[in-house]
């Protein structure tokens, strides 16, 4: 299938040489060319470029895209969208003054989740996720990272990975499956993290393996969860297994996650609503991408990542939406630029950046996604006529998309 996208007001994020990631003050610029055209062959994008250049091109579809921008997809890096039921009961217990550690201790937060999901078959597991991956889809997701986690048993954690597993294979978006075990301590093992733990090491890692379900190994590194060594044994163990290392970091307390993170090499630490300067030097020099998750911050009312000190101390940033049925029940990546823009002060360039070409990196996908590139995915944001790519994170209520292309096929 050949198309021709024709007319485009402005054509967003287009890379002449295909970088990886923005640090820094290169998130200030987004690339841009006015008037333009991008055509697209199969699944890739095969050429673009100025209107005056576009001469001559036979394709079965044309797109007139007069008075609308294009721009790559979001590359959402933080899901947990695999998930059954719902906390709404936790969303009122909050109104009413409830922390989020104290409806854990109730039995709540995740525990709640695992519950819930444990007695839910895979089949339907199934049904209720295709759904929300099919809404994110329509609000111009086109690359998304699915954690486990809701299961914290050797069949239940199974169970969450194959159903990405089987979305994977029935879907064209993009997703990377992240075993998330070290998530909580089911109840039976909350006087014995150290036997849960060699559950996870011992007993579903070799499973998982086996199987081949996971591409990353994430740790909820956090007071009253997983201590430094607690990650530590756990990443090292899934890392002799081939999965590459996540840590979920700093979301309420900062004690040395991040520099542990970066000892592996994660491919990204995620959260950092709370930061230090020690965090910032471990991360200065590194590979690691910070990400945040500012939907979480607006749901919970807890603060949010600090985005100019980080991005003002010459580090990339990436943003995602954390979707889970606790915390963040939403996957809309157009909330989560805009939220970005409103509450962290990121510019519109910077939180585009963030959510396109470093959420790819956050993910490990932006040799192919990410950003308009010959030879890249053909994944694609049509927008409804707007004045500019300022109006997106601004008009914040409105879904302003027209249509989405991804590999090359609209969804």
């Amino acid at each position: 299938m050949s198309i021709l996208i024709t007319n485009i007001k402005e054509l967003l994020q287009v890379r002449e040489t295909n970088i990886s990631k923005v640090s820094g003050t290169e998130m200030k610029y987004l690339p841009i060319i006015k008037n333009a055209y991008v055509l697209i062959k199969d699944d890739v994008i095969a050429d673009f470029g100025s209107m005056n250049d576009c001469q001559n091109i036979t394709v079965e579809q044309t797109i007139d895209a007069t008075g609308k921008l294009v721009l790559p997809t979001w590359c959402d890096s933080h899901t947990h969208i695999v998930y059954a039921g719902n906390r709404e009961q936790e969303f009122v217990d909050r109104i009413n003054g409830l922390s989020y550690k104290e409806i854990a201790s109730r039995g709540g937060g995740i525990l709640n989740s695992a519950k819930t999901l444990q007695n839910t078959s895979e089949d339907d597991l199934y049904k209720q996720s295709v759904k929300r991956v099919n809404e994110v889809m329509q609000l111009g997701t086109g690359a998304i990272e699915i954690k486990s986690g809701y299961g914290l048993t050797i069949e239940s954690e199974l169970k969450m990975l194959r159903v990405i597993k089987r979305i994977k294979q029935n879907f064209p978006i993009k997703i990377k499956a992240t075993f998330l075990g070290a998530h909580a301590l089911p109840n039976k093992y909350k006087d014995n993290k150290k036997d849960y733990i060699d559950l996870i090491i011992k007993e579903m890692l070799p499973k998982i393996a086996n199987e081949q379900l996971a591409d990353y190994i994430d740790v909820f590194c956090e007071k009253g969860y997983f201590s430094l060594n607690d990650t530590d044994k756990i990443l090292s163990a899934g890392k002799e297994y081939g999965l590459i290392p996540k840590i979920h970091v700093n979301q309420f307390n900062t004690f040395g996650g991040v520099a542990l993170g970066v000892i592996h090499n994660a491919l990204s630490v995620d959260h950092l609503e709370e930061l230090n300067n020690d965090d910032i030097v471990a991360l200065q020099g590194s590979n690691t991408m910070p990400v945040s998750l500012p939907s979480c911050s607006y749901f919970l009312s807890i603060p949010y990542t600090p985005a100019r000190q980080i991005i003002d101390a010459g580090l990339p940033l990436a943003l995602a939406t954390d979707y889970n049925p606790g915390s963040t029940p939403s996957g809309n990546m157009n909330f989560v630029v805009s939220t970005a823009c409103i509450k962290m002060k990121m510019t519109p360039e910077e939180a585009i950046n963030a959510a396109t070409i470093n959420g790819a990196y956050a993910m490990g996908i932006s040799d192919l996604f990410g950003s308009i590139a010959k030879g890249k995915k053909a994944n694609l944001i049509i927008t409804k006529k707007v004045p500019s790519y300022n109006y997106l994170p601004y008009a914040f209520g409105d879904i302003n998309i027209d249509s989405v292309i991804i590999n090359g096929k609209c969804v």
